[in-house]
């Protein structure tokens, strides 16, 4: 069960950070290219014959919802984080018992 809670820790700090990793992999890409990327609207950006200025536009403004996941994913953590601790006092308790 321990390992399920770390694995659960572990998934919810990766969803809660996805918003982020869209915004460093816009800018990222963008800067590459030689596109302008900002949050007042979609500009072209052809890379190989293809316009990737709607995706790399859609994942920077997506960023916004970090504050929304980041504040929930926070809070789970906390509760992941004290539902381990509590077991873990548990299972020191019924060791020490007998």
């Amino acid at each position: 069960m321990t390992r399920g809670i770390i694995i659960a820790c572990v998934v919810v700090l990766i969803l809660c950070l996805m918003p982020m990793f869209g915004v460093m992999w816009s800018s990222w890409f963008a800067d590459r290219h030689g596109c302008t990327l900002n949050e007042s609207g979609y500009h072209p950006c052809v890379v190989d014959g293809e316009d990737w200025g709607g995706l790399l536009g859609g994942a920077f403004i997506a960023g916004w919802f970090m504050l929304l996941t980041i504040p929930v994913g926070a809070l789970t953590l906390l509760v992941l984080i004290v539902t381990l601790i509590i077991r873990w006092i548990r299972k020191c308790r019924a060791a020490r018992q007998g």
